[in-house]
């Protein structure tokens, strides 16, 4: 069973934040291209990744034996029209469910940790897989983030 840091996982709120950091409600929603995502709309990506991720470790701890879901990303940010949203809501929401989620974990045994679903690729994956997966998957978008600033920065 792989290892679960709480403290990398809970601590993704604060590296968002530092990654946007003084910029503008214009730099958060600038777009290089139309099927390109801004910062505002990664953001909103995450939090759904979190409500998805929230999902799929409870349907594990259920013992369910269906396999996990999927979701269109980037149907879920054009849908809900992201970028019209406002930033600081989208980031409340997100440390609403890191924070939920954080309580959960840190009641979580070794063998709660250890259980397993399939994921929508047919993988068996882990709630610690799930767990690690999202802190990579943040940390992936946090790279993203400081590439639309730069190519924003030569606009």
């Amino acid at each position: 069973m792989s290892e679960v840091q709480i403290d990398k996982f809970s601590g993704t709120h604060r590296q968002l934040l530092a990654a946007i950091e003084g910029l503008s409600e214009e730099q958060l929603t600038w777009k290089r291209a139309p099927e390109v995502w801004s910062v505002q709309e990664v953001l909103s990506h995450l939090t759904d990744h979190s409500i998805v991720t929230s999902f799929r470790i409870r349907d594990i701890l259920a013992g369910t034996t269906a396999q996990l879901p999927a979701f269109e990303q980037d149907d879920w940010v054009s849908g809900q029209y992201a970028n019209q949203g406002g930033t600081p809501d989208i980031l409340d929401a997100f440390h609403a469910l890191l924070t939920y989620n954080t309580l959960l974990l840190q009641r979580l045994t070794p063998e709660d940790l250890a259980k397993t679903g399939v994921n929508p690729r047919g993988q068996t994956v882990s709630v610690a897989d799930l767990v690690n997966g999202f802190i990579r998957h943040v940390e992936n978008h946090l790279g993203q983030i400081e590439r639309i600033k730069q190519a924003a920065a030569l606009v």
